[in-house]
This record gives structure tokens, sequence and C-alpha cells, in this order.
């Protein structure tokens, strides 16, 4: 959706004395989180939140949804019985493109293969007053990687659909007030070093569950220095180490963005307010005072960082990286190097990588891996095409891909003759665990800046370091490769043809919104059972899941995500991905009504065939990654009554309640190992179920001895109130009824 300068305008008009009162209710300076976080409260509190603890009712300005998360969003919202969102509301179909044969062929073949798809979300757009971008428009959406606009200045929080269905339906948006960790940069970037080596070196030091339930703010001078989409690319990838959300204070990098995108009127509203867009004076000289931790990275000594296999949190520096391949056996031939999608495809990002191209292209060297380039939308496609760059990649022999999320999210049809074989890939994405990106586990799959992902595909070869190592062309000649060369902004400007944009209708009541009920895709929803008002008996353990669960694994993507409107069908991935503790298999669970072992799914439709709930026991972080509520969504489908975890990620956490899940952690993390294959479990104390109170779980073990254990929650009095009504949207439709 075009931006409103009007809305913008009334936000900043308000922002002051928002910010005034806040900084007088806490008797203190602020940070910028703060007062971002304070302005957009949705009633005046008494007194200051507990960070980390006191939940907090938002008013969020806009919703953006990415096409598979919209699907199930805007199936719940028709439900709500609204006749237009209440705030700005955005679709974009970056997910179900398939990377295969290059952008037009695999346009093209999505159009044709998600017609029923892309028809549904823009008819239901267009009756609800939500902006519609077309598929091969570009990437962003209500999503883990929304939290990318923390580099303009932003609190953009990724959520699941049943978070942006409750703001579509204009309820305020709950979250738990977040801790706060501050970034001090000083220095500034040199050489190879880039804006994607910040946050892999803060990867590597917070790890993929140091940021739950904080926010990240960056400041100082080195800030300051990094280019806009540089920020975004920091906040980005903040994701992956379970951060809310991360953000930068509004600067003059920002401006320029701003002015170079069409927006000058925006940057002119904020130029007017910039004070109240970064934190106050004191806290940046006095961070330990104001932040509950604080990390100070020296840009000037930053080196790049490759960071993997299998999780971006292990951060290796350039220099030792090599070692590191050669020590752990991983394989050093790199089969394909992957760079853009929604981290790394800056027109900045593209010039740097270009750069390093260009180099191997004038001296007659050719990539030796595989080498694709993802846009990230088609305005900056069309005008790095326009400027050039696309086709020095192309003679490098790389493949330009279509304006998605592409191999990053599992879209990938990857050209392999053995789709098990063992083997190394580096791309600039986010997220490198098992099987995400090609479906295959023994895929080692790395993560760095699109100019090291270059210089390393060109090699062919993980152990190179292209500060210290050379490269032979056909002549025989050695060839050093130079630091890379990147333009912030095109020195023409940006230029695009067709964004892909369509306006909704100005009166929707006549558009008609049509599913078939013979569709495999999607599938109109039927509210879920109110809770029965008893403690929860006899429940069957389904799995005991070991080590990481993420959301991929509860619910996978890649060619699962043309089910991601069809609730029953989708739910035919539910838990394939976890280890059972108890055989180290995946998709192997028994059937305690059998005594056999069957595929999860398989075994859990079982269950509620049979009316017999059962339950799910995780290891730490459940569910890290993605936003995706379907992971939510698919056991409460199929009779999952409760979950039980060390802990959880932030995003799952809240989607299971917000679905009337039970999910509860173990209050001593050793009773996990107390729970057995075939017990018969009971859930007790739900009858008085209040905010701080302990529930008692009871295993029952086939000996007939029993385990009485106490588990966590941190359900508050309205999240209560959703579990007993069966789900929030239930209680969202009685409402608005």
């Amino acid at each position: 959706m075009a931006f409103d300068i009007d809305m913008i305008k009334q936000v900043y008009e308000n922002l002051s004395a928002r910010i005034n009162a806040a900084r007088k209710l806490s008797n203190r300076p602020l940070t910028l989180t703060e007062k971002v976080l304070y302005s957009h409260l949705a009633a005046a509190p008494s007194k200051p939140y507990e960070r980390g603890r006191s939940y907090v009712d938002f008013n969020p300005d806009r919703v953006a949804m990415q096409d598979a998360t919209a699907q199930m969003a805007l199936l719940q919202f028709m439900q709500a019985g609204r006749p237009k969102v209440a705030v700005p509301s955005t679709v974009h179909c970056d997910h179900l493109i398939q990377a295969k044969d290059g952008a037009k062929a695999d346009l093209n073949t999505a159009l044709d293969k998600n017609k029923e798809v892309y028809d549904f979300l823009s008819s239901v757009s267009n009756k609800y007053g939500i902006g519609f971008w077309k598929p091969g428009a570009g990437i962003i959406g209500t999503d883990s990687h929304t939290v990318n606009a923390g580099g303009l200045g932003m609190i953009a929080i990724g959520v699941g659909g049943a978070d942006a269905c409750d703001v579509m339906a204009g309820l305020p948006w709950e979250l738990k007030f977040p801790k706060l960790i501050g970034v001090k940069l000083t220095g500034k970037l040199s050489g190879w070093a880039s804006a994607k080596d910040v946050i892999l070196k803060v990867s590597g030091v917070l790890t993929v569950k140091g940021g739950t339930d904080k926010i990240l703010e960056y400041f100082g001078d080195g800030a300051d220095s990094l280019s806009c989409t540089g920020k975004g690319t920091i906040c980005n990838m903040g994701a992956e180490i379970g951060a809310t959300t991360s953000i930068f204070c509004y600067d003059q990098k920002m401006a320029e963005y701003l002015k170079g995108t069409d927006r000058t009127d925006v940057a002119a509203e904020a130029d007017k307010v910039a004070e109240h867009l970064r934190g106050d004076k004191e806290v940046y000289e006095n961070p330990e005072k104001y932040f509950d931790e604080v990390i100070e990275i020296n840009l000037s000594e930053l080196e790049p960082h490759i960071n993997g296999p299998f999780t971006p949190d292990l951060a290796w520096p350039l220099s030792e990286f090599a070692a590191a391949v050669r020590k752990n056996g991983w394989p050093s031939e790199l089969e394909v190097g992957l760079i853009g999608s929604c981290t790394n495809s800056s027109y900045e990002d593209i010039t740097r990588a270009a750069s390093v191209a260009k180099q191997a292209v004038d001296a007659g060297i050719k990539a030796k891996s595989e080498y694709t380039v993802t846009p990230g939308s088609e305005q900056v496609r069309y005008t790095v095409d326009r400027d050039g760059y696309l086709g020095i990649f192309e003679k490098m022999g790389g493949v330009v891909l279509a304006n998605a999320c592409g191999p990053c999210i599992g879209q990938w049809a990857r050209h392999t003759t053995d789709p098990s074989k063992k083997n190394s890939i580096l791309t600039s994405f986010n997220r490198n665990f098992a099987k995400r990106n090609d479906g295959n586990p023994n895929t080692h799959a790395f993560v760095a800046s699109p100019e090291i992902v270059t210089a390393l595909a060109i090699a062919g070869d993980l152990t190179f370091n292209p500060i210290t190592d050379s490269l032979t062309n056909k002549k025989g000649e050695k060839i050093m490769l130079k630091e890379p060369q990147g333009i912030e902004m095109p020195l023409k400007g940006f230029a695009v043809k067709d964004a892909g944009y369509q306006k909704p209708a100005a009166d929707g009541s006549k558009v008609k919104v049509i599913v078939s009920p013979e569709s495999d895709r999607l599938q109109l929803l039927a509210p879920f059972k109110a809770w029965e008002g008893t403690d929860l008996t006899g429940l069957k353990l389904l799995i005991k899941a070991k080590g990481k669960c993420t959301t991929d694994h509860i619910s996978m993507a890649g060619p699962w995500l043309k089910y991601r409107g069809h609730l029953d069908n989708i739910s035919n991935n539910m838990l394939i991905g976890a280890i059972n503790a108890f055989n180290e298999k995946t998709d192997s669970v028994q059937n305690q009504l059998t005594g056999a072992y069957d595929a999860v799914p398989k075994v859990q439709r079982a269950y509620k065939a049979a009316n017999v709930g059962s339950i799910v026991v995780g290891d730490e972080n459940y569910g890290e990654g993605s936003s995706r509520e379907h992971a939510a969504m698919e056991p409460r489908h199929l009779g999952v009554r409760a979950i039980l975890v060390k802990s959880f990620a932030r995003i799952h956490e809240t989607n299971l309640k917000k679905q009337g899940m039970l999910a509860i952690t173990f209050a001593d993390k050793a009773d996990y190992d107390k729970v057995l294959e075939d017990d018969n479990i009971d859930i007790l104390g739900l009858q008085s179920f209040a905010p701080g109170q302990q529930l008692t779980v009871m295993l029952h073990h086939p000996d007939s001895s029993t385990d009485v254990i106490k588990v966590n929650h941190t359900y508050n009095e309205n999240q209560i109130e959703w579990f007993k009504a069966g789900g929030a949207l239930n209680i969202i439709r009685a409402q608005l009824a």
C-alpha cells in the first residue's frame, strides 16, 4: 500500500505529547524503543511497565502479510464480521514462487499453479480494503522478517496470522513489554566487512535464544555511518536470535533513503520531530544505566563472518573459517552460492556483490559453484538491471531468480542428481536449519554477506579467503580479488515500470470471495471448540521431541506451502521433522492405542478419531524460527491439547495461546527426562487457572508408578479467556457480533 502521509502526520503530531507523558511517568531519560512503544499504547498506564514481565496492549499503525500466512489470516478475518480492515493492511505474494529455471519461467509457473490462491487473495483484499501486491512485486509481510523495517526507525514485529487478524479487526495487540539490549557501534566498516557481519557477530554473541523477549536498539557513531538498507539487514536477521525486533535511530542516512524512494514528504515530517525519533542523549552516554544488557562492537575492527552450519548463531570470523571447515570435516566444495532474499537484496548489496563478480568476469573466470541472485523487489530488480549489474552476474554464470523468497524458505527445485548427498551451500539469507533450503538434512548451509558468498562461489571452495588467497584464470595467472565497492543509492535514482500494486475497491460490499468446497488448497474455517471446563486427563504422549524443534520441524515449508490455506491438508505435515527422543527418528511415534509405530499425523488422527486427547513434549526454545501460525493451528485442529516444553520461542508461544492451546513449561527442566514413551498424562488445576499460578502434571507410567511435576505458564487474564473460549478469534467474533 502506498504510504499515507496524513496518517504519518497524525502519528508525529501526537508523538511529542505521548513521549513527554511517558518521560514524566518513568521519571528518567528514555530509550528510542521506549519512546516508540509508549507512544503506541492502547491505554495510558498508571505506572511504568516491568520489562520482560508486564503484558501491554498496543495499537499498531499497519499490517503487512505475505501470501502464505495471509491465506489463513484472511480466512480467520472473514469470520470476524467486519466490512473493512481497521488499519492500513497489505498482502505481498512472495512465498509461493518456486525457484527453478529463472525469474520469468518461475513466475509464469507460479501464476498457473497458484491461480486459485492468488485469485482468492486478490478478491478478499479487494473486498476488505487491503492493498494487494501481485506475485513478483517483491518480499515483505507479516513474518519474522517484518523486522527489516527497524532500519527505518520502526518498531516492526513479526507475528503469526492470528495476531494480524486481531489488529485488522480493530483490537489492540498484546505484547510482553520487552527487555532492552543496547548495541553500541563505534568506528566505520571498511574492506570486506559489511552490515551483514554486524548481525552475524551479534548472533554469535547472543545465540538463537539471547534475544528472546528483548528488543535490540543500535546506537552510536558507527550506527549512524551505516546505510539505511545496511541497518535493515541487521534488523532483519535479528529474528534469528529470537529478538522481538531491532531498531536504529532516525538519522541522515534514513532521510536520504526516504528521499531517494519518493518519500520526501515523509522525511520532511520526520525531520520536524527528529529529536523524538532518537533515544535521549543521556541514555547513549550511559547505556549501562538504561539497557538491560549492552554489547559494543568496533566496526573498524570487525572481520567478515561466516555462520553455520545448521544454526545461524555458530559464528566464524573469516580468518578462522577454513580451519573450522577442515577440523569438522564439512564438505569444502561449495556447490551453490545464493545471494539476495529479503535480507540482502538492496541496491548496495547487489552493487557490492557485482563489483566482486566483475573482477572475475574481467579475468575470464566463471563461478565454479552454481550461483543465484534473488532481487528483493521489482523496483530493485528493474533498477539494477537498468544499471547493468544483473548482466555481470549472468556473464559469471549466475541465474537471476524471481523477486520472491525462493530458496530462502525451501521454495527451491534444486538442480541435483542426489537429493540426499552430503554437501555445502553458502547463502546471504538468515536461516540455515537442516533441510531449510532444499529438504536435504545433509546440506551444510552457511550464512555470509553477498560479497563473501560471491567470492567463495567464484572459487567453488569454502576454504577460500578472498582477503589472503588468489584465484587462477585460464592463462594460469594468479588473481587477487580487490575489496568490494558498493553504491548505497542509484546515481540515476530508482525506476520501475510496474511495481505490482493493486489498490482495493473503495466499496467492497459487492465483491465476492469464492472458495470452492472441492479445493485442496483453500478451506473455510470452522471455529475451534471452547474448553470443556475440566482438567485434562488421560492424555496420550504424541511425541517427546529431542533437541532443536523449530517451526520448520513442526510445519515444514517447501512443497507444503501450497496447503497454507487448507488447514486439514497441511496438518499432514505436523511434527514430521521433529526427532522422537525414544527412537532418534523423525515422523515415527508409537500409537498407544495399537502399540504400532507410524507417522506423527497419522497417529494423532487416530487419537482424534477415538476422541482421545494428547500432549506434545519438547526441548529448549521450542518453535524458534518462522512466525508460522500453522505450527500452532495444526496441533489444535488435530486434537493435541497441550504443549509442554523446557522453553518456548516468543512468537510460537503467542500463536499457541491465540489458538486456544495450553502452552506450559517445566518448572524443573530436569522433569523432561521423567516423561516416558507410553505415559498417560493428566494436567490438573485448570479450574482455578490464573496468572502466575502453577499447574500440576501427573505422569502415569506403565508400571503403575506416578511422577507429579509442577509446570509454569505465562498466561495473563486475557489469554486465559482465549483458552477458555477455544481461541482468541472466538472472542473477537462474539465482541463484534
